[in-house]
């Protein structure tokens, strides 16, 4: 039987926004999931512009290559955006990056899914 526990994502100090400040790969680091096979992080992200003007963003989803890249645009002084739906994450990072510095603010949580 699976158990699950609720934490925030690796990234978040005390639960408090991330601020993403890169504007290209690497990205800003989000999330590192610590768990490997069987066990598995559920990943809930939302993102909020800070700024007046729209903001694309990018989250590197464990990797650099285009396909591992989901985007959004996330609207001008925006409350939360939900980026990632509880999408599954095993021993690998998430990183973001934003056509804008310090414009845009990662928060979210994580659910470890322990076999």
């Amino acid at each position: 039987m699976a158990t699950y526990s609720k934490e925030l994502l690796s990234e978040s100090l005390e639960g408090l926004g991330i601020l993403v400040v890169d504007v290209g790969s690497p990205g800003t680091l989000i999330h590192s999931s610590a768990t490997s096979a069987p066990d598995l992080d559920e990943v809930w992200i939302y993102a909020y512009n800070i700024n007046t003007s729209s903001i694309k963003l990018t989250l590197q989803w464990g990797g650099v290559a285009a396909k591992d890249g989901m985007e959004a645009t996330i609207p001008g002084e925006s409350g939360l955006i939900l980026v990632a739906p509880g999408l599954l994450l095993q021993d690998n990072d998430i990183r973001a990056y934003a056509v804008t510095a310090s414009g845009i603010v990662i928060t979210g949580f994580v659910n470890k899914i322990t076999a």
